[in-house]
């Protein structure tokens, strides 16, 4: 006769799944703050990027290395792939940063995010698959979505319309970064993965900082070291923790939390107000997010590639 599950059994996985919401929760909460620091900081945005990574790497290295996974012996053989995911990554953040500073809190947030659309994208093409129809119509409503957004950005300012193209391609830059990370992460685990490539991000920020005659050197020290604790050790960190307990439906849905926070933040600290065509823009964009994560069927693409993670 077949026994009865465990009660105590039952419990502890409950209650991994509601520890793991409340991560995913706090992870979009803190993720939503990252423009808000950029733009409170007295560096140029490439040089808050710069700043956010070297104070935050040292930090994932050295726990990484105490949980006993010794990333560097680990990353042996693999430190070309991670010296270009950081590339990546460097490229992604200088460009969103940029983007942060011409236009809306919230634009900002859900074209840097539209690397969950992306992905899905190369994982038709490296499996030479047609989209499901849930999937074919998350592209559909963003592309509706960001024609709306950019529309508006369009008739407000030229600037405005520049911050969405710079977020837009943050946005294809961290899917890049993704794909080369989920090569990486065949080998390495995903903290110290993390921080390998977090460490090769770093000389390329700076140099890119410098050689656009930014101020790297701060005045102000608390934006940056908010951006650092905030965005990358608690947003990210809370996200990694939550990714392996959730379905991507439920990730999917919480990243609505992230417009709505970095709206009401705009709404709050700069004065800026949704007009309609934003709201329905900014509403269709988010519904795809949901979408394109919720109507995968496998949790990964071709060639074990996993799904991307928000910035």
């Amino acid at each position: 006769m077949q026994e009865a599950a465990s009660p105590r059994k039952t419990s502890a996985v409950r209650s991994h799944a509601a520890t793991a919401l409340a991560a995913l929760v706090i992870s979009n909460v803190a993720l939503a703050f990252g423009p808000l620091f950029v733009r409170l900081s007295d560096v140029g945005p490439v040089a808050g990027g710069f700043w956010r990574i070297a104070l935050a790497a040292p930090l994932l290295l050295g726990l990484s290395t105490l949980l006993g996974e010794r990333p560097v012996r680990a990353a042996q053989g693999l430190w070309g792939l991670l010296a270009v995911a950081g590339l990546a990554f460097a490229a992604d953040l200088a460009s969103w940063h940029i983007g942060i500073g011409f236009t809306t809190l919230a634009n900002s947030t859900l074209f840097g995010n539209c690397a969950t659309l992306i992905f899905p994208i190369y994982g038709f093409v490296v499996a030479r698959m047609w989209p499901t129809r849930i999937q074919a119509l998350a592209l559909a409503l963003a592309a509706i979505g960001a024609a709306l957004l950019m529309g508006r950005s369009a008739s407000l300012s030229p600037r405005n319309l520049t911050g969405d193209l710079f977020c837009l391609l943050a946005g294809v830059l961290y899917a890049l970064y993704f794909i080369l990370m989920a090569r990486a992460r065949e080998r390495l685990a995903p903290l110290p993965a993390l921080a390998l490539s977090s460490l090769a991000s770093i000389p390329p920020l700076l140099l890119l900082a410098l050689g656009l005659g930014e101020t790297v050197w701060p005045g102000n020290w608390w934006p940056l070291l908010a951006m650092a604790v905030v965005s990358q050790l608690i947003g990210q960190g809370c996200l990694i923790y939550a990714l392996g307990h959730l379905t991507p439906l439920v990730v999917g849905i919480a990243l609505l939390i992230q417009p709505a926070v970095a709206s009401a933040l705009g709404w709050v600290v700069f004065d800026e107000r949704l007009a309609a065509a934003d709201a329905v823009g900014a509403v269709l964009v988010a519904l795809a997010l949901v979408l394109v994560r919720g109507g995968s069927k496998p949790e990964r693409v071709a060639s074990g590639v996993e799904a991307p993670k928000s910035a």
